[in-house]
């Protein structure tokens, strides 16, 4: 359960960063994503999820 906790944590850090830092930029690329297709935004996202997977289980294995 510790290890849960110090990933959320970290990623509640990461994910506020650029709202902390760069508040306005954070408002145009939401402004953009409003005119951003489907199809790319779904490829993007399983990128991501793989990557995710792909990185937990180098970590654990490693």
């Amino acid at each position: 359960m510790d290890i849960v906790l110090a990933v959320l944590g970290a990623l509640l850090i990461i994910e506020g960063l650029p709202y902390l830092a760069f508040p306005s930029k954070v408002r145009q690329w939401a402004a953009a994503l409003q005119e951003a297709q489907d199809s790319p935004m779904r490829v993007i996202g399983l990128v991501a999820v793989i990557s995710g997977l792909l990185l937990l289980v180098v970590v654990r294995v490693f």
